[in-house]
């Protein structure tokens, strides 16, 4: 059981509902945004004492239908409901470090979808497996450092390079906010793995906007169904994208990819014949 991250998730939670949300009148002597405490704990049915106990990180672990009337009152979402159970511990923890191993078959599949840029994922957005069109497209992760192949860094810490690809701006914004919901997930499941750990603590100390992020508590990120890659060679291309879970090792299949006679389709059938000399064309 986390019981400061429990406490201040609840508090990030209660705060950001309105009193409208659950059925309440506002009122005129309300000075803070957000439930209060004792009303929190009536929607939830329990005490108000064990509540405040819980926010402030001294109470003890609570049941499973405790946090089943919390997450119901706090209104969470499936994947904030998890990531609550997490956090009290009652739901599994991977105590381990996350597997950076890729299937051989997820390897294979990598080089048989020719007109998709595909790449493999970790649960700290380390980039371990890509095809040849992901690195035409975004860059040739092989000849750069693991430590540089991470997006979340990528996002926070490297200003825009010329020469190598980037995301539009508006897209840029919506995939670091992607990108804090999915580590602060990732912590939850990871607590003792130092690659997880030691990266959150690097972006919070060297991007105030990470940081400023961090402190949502934010655990359920939007989907992002496209994305505008712009590339120094042949300049903007939007592709459809999808990612996949590959849950046996807590890793994520992206697929770029575009549909057929677009403009897009035509792109990332130049890039496969130029590859990665494109970046230089």
């Amino acid at each position: 059981m986390n019981r400061h991250e429990l406490g201040e998730f609840l508090r990030s939670r209660r705060e950001r509902l309105r009193p409208e949300d659950v059925g309440l009148s506002s009122g005129p002597r309300r000075r803070t945004p957000g439930l209060r405490r004792e009303e929190v704990a009536v929607l939830a049915h329990i005490s108000t004492e064990y509540y405040v106990r819980l926010e402030q990180g001294r109470a003890p672990k609570p049941s499973g239908e405790v946090l089943a009337g919390i997450a119901e009152a706090l209104r969470l979402t499936d994947g904030e409901s998890d990531h609550l159970h997490l956090l009290a511990g009652t739901a599994p923890t991977r105590t381990r470090t996350h597997r950076r191993d890729v299937r051989p078959s997820i390897l294979a599949l990598l080089e048989r979808l020719p007109q998709t840029a595909a790449f493999v994922m970790s649960a700290s957005f380390e980039v371990l497996a890509w095809n040849d069109l992901a690195a035409a497209l975004m860059g040739d992760f092989a000849h750069i450092s693991e430590k540089d192949r991470n997006l979340a860094r990528r996002a926070f810490l490297e200003s825009r390079r010329a020469g190598t690809a980037s995301v539009g701006n508006s897209e840029s914004t919506e995939f670091r906010h992607h990108v804090v919901a999915g580590l602060r997930a990732a912590l939850a499941r990871y607590p003792s793995d130092p690659a997880v750990t030691n990266l959150v603590g690097e972006l919070r100390r060297a991007s105030p906007e990470f940081a400023g992020l961090w402190e949502r508590h934010d655990v359920q990120p939007a989907a992002m169904l496209t994305k505008t890659i712009r590339h120094p060679a042949i300049g903007d291309v939007t592709v459809d994208c999808d990612m996949l879970t590959l849950t046996d090792r807590d890793q994520h299949l992206v697929l770029y990819s575009a549909p057929h006679g677009s403009p897009a389709a035509e792109a990332l059938s130049l890039l496969n014949v130029l590859g990665t000399d494109a970046e230089i064309v």
